[in-house]
């Protein structure tokens, strides 16, 4: 069984991928974590959700973040080693669920209010937190703490996807509750 306790962390330190420790506070862990968070959100979106193609593709993003919260914590001195990393198929990929989403679904051309339906709720929260990762990834690239572009493109592509697909589950669910 995992140990879930090390008391490493206990001073204030966390690890990255390598032997490196640095602050908790350090933006790195900072937005890696934030990413975790955005991966958490859209765990409950998936269990609320009741569309099978829904709870697929979240499920899909869950797995790609934990990829690139995995790239954003290797130190550039492992970034040759690691082998894995977000690319411009990953992004590519999202741009194709976000087309066939935006096919079945008319995106209305004002504010979204969020709270319409419990998946389509849960939803938007994980796309603000995404939103909130992708900036503090830009920071990150523009202080040159990484260098891979593909990860901010990808949180940008993401939350463009999430907000469509929140959209689709509510527009999905008013219909399964029209009378008939």
């Amino acid at each position: 069984m995992a140990k879930v306790t090390t008391g490493t962390g206990d001073t204030g330190y966390t690890g990255l991928l390598g032997a490196q420790r640095v602050p908790k506070y350090d933006p790195r862990p900072d937005t890696f974590g934030t990413v975790d968070e955005a991966t958490s959100a859209l765990g409950l979106a998936r269990a609320v959700a009741r569309d099978q193609k829904v709870k697929d593709i979240i499920y899909r993003v869950q797995q790609e973040l934990y990829l690139l919260m995995g790239e954003l914590a290797t130190p550039p001195e492992q970034y040759e080693q690691m082998g894995l990393r977000m690319t411009a198929e990953h992004v590519h990929h999202l741009e194709q669920v976000e087309a066939e989403l935006q096919s079945a679904v008319e995106i209305p051309n004002k504010f979204i209010i969020p709270g319409d339906t419990l998946d389509g709720a849960a939803l938007d929260m994980a796309r603000a937190i995404i939103r909130r990762a992708e900036r503090m990834a830009v920071k990150l690239l523009h202080d040159g703490v990484i260098q891979n572009t593909e990860v901010v493109r990808y949180l940008n592509r993401l939350s463009d996807l999430i907000f469509i697909l929140a959209r689709y589950v509510e527009v999905t669910s008013s219909l399964a509750n029209l009378p008939e």
